[in-house]
């Protein structure tokens, strides 16, 4: 057992410079060197293996031994760590791949890991790039399809950056069907008039485009057109994200909302909604404390500017709302403090809670839907 963990630890803390095809012989000599003499030991304890050989903590190694409690020995486990090191991991990289996928560690190198690692080589893949991809999505790579659909998904990503983002967000577009899912679903983004890079750029943000039912994109697209969002603007893409797994239901109740707390009209809630469409998953709550602590005040600057005639050309109550206080006091209140002297004192008792004359009068002569 020493010797297995002293041959082990060597080859975990070492990097390694050896071509794929040296990778089956660490596993070989690591294996011959740690033989036992007699028959395999019964009482193989799998916990204390993924403490002392694979750098796990003992409360990863108690939840992980289950997952592993048909091991008799150590042989194949010792196998996977050779091939891990063999791809230059540290101690700490394998400990964090066998704690996230504890049956990483069943994988057959023969069969699945090395012949994975040699046509990801074939498709242009550096050893630290999969070793990389190892370790954000190990269950993946123990899996014979990766490479067809880490191939596919390449091209439609641009890059192999783009693509790690992606899997980072949706850990199993590796795993989605290529035929049945994945390719459906470009096809579908191709439909509404998207090119390579758009694609591209939309995937990495919204990686569950590729492995939803086809149905769903259609559906939010669809949800989304009714919202009044063009599919022109760039907008309509964080949009898709806000209303993709929110119902019909929920929408209609944020849009009545937001009419009822902003004293909005239809065409204002529109203009929101297709400025700032996560605002459809905020909470009657969370909506609340915004419109206490920045939206209201600041709408009551845009309004008495509006009535005033001194809101400059381009700027709105998004724009406002959108500010820093330190560039929102830079950009609304001080250039006007020769017209509205008392503008500065009138927001910070808003932001107080409290409204002025000044900001009473302004809203009492507005009425509803005119800023």
């Amino acid at each position: 057992m020493l010797h297995r963990c002293r041959a082990l630890s060597q080859l975990l803390s070492a990097p390694s410079a050896s071509p794929i095809s040296q990778l089956l012989g660490y596993h070989s000599r690591l294996l011959s060197a740690a033989a036992p003499v007699g028959p395999p030991n019964p009482s193989f304890a799998v916990e204390d293996y993924l403490v002392s050989t694979c750098g796990l903590t003992r409360p990863q190694a108690l939840k992980a031994s289950p997952k592993l409690s048909h091991l008799k020995s150590p042989s194949k486990p010792d196998a996977v760590l050779a091939f891990l090191a063999g791809l230059g991991l540290s101690g700490a990289d394998v400990a964090a791949v066998v704690a996230r996928d504890p049956r990483f560690l069943c994988a057959g190198v023969g069969t699945i890991l090395a012949p994975n690692l040699a046509a990801l080589t074939g498709i242009g893949l550096s050893r630290s790039d999969i070793a990389r991809l190892v370790l954000v999505a190990g269950n993946q790579f123990r899996r014979r399809s990766i490479v067809t659909n880490l191939h596919y998904c390449l091209c439609i990503f641009g890059s192999y950056e783009n693509l790690l983002t992606a899997i980072k967000r949706k850990s199993y577009i590796l795993m989605s069907d290529l035929e049945r899912v994945v390719k459906p679903n470009v096809a579908l983004l191709r439909e509404f008039g998207l090119g390579p890079c758009d694609i591209a750029k939309l995937c990495v943000a919204h990686p569950w485009l590729l492995t939803c039912n086809v149905e769903r994109i259609r559906a939010t697209v669809l949800r989304v057109d009714v919202l009044g969002i063009p599919r022109w603007s760039g907008m309509f893409w964080h949009a898709m994200g806000a209303v993709a797994f929110v119902s019909e239901e929920k929408i209609a109740a944020a849009v009545e909302h937001l009419k009822k707390m902003f004293r909005w009209s239809d065409a204002e809630v529109g203009i929101a909604i297709s400025k700032a469409p996560n605002v459809l998953n905020k909470t009657k709550e969370s909506l609340q404390r915004s419109l206490e602590g920045r939206l209201r005040p600041r709408s009551y600057v845009v309004k008495f500017l509006k009535a005033n005639g001194l809101l400059d050309p381009g700027r709105d109550l998004y724009t406002a709302v959108t500010l820093s206080e330190k560039v929102f006091m830079e950009k609304f209140i001080c250039p006007h403090k020769e017209a509205a002297p008392h503008l500065a004192e009138d927001y910070a008792a808003a932001c107080r809670g409290e409204l002025t004359a000044r900001f009473r009068l302004n809203e009492a002569g507005m009425g509803h839907g005119n800023w």
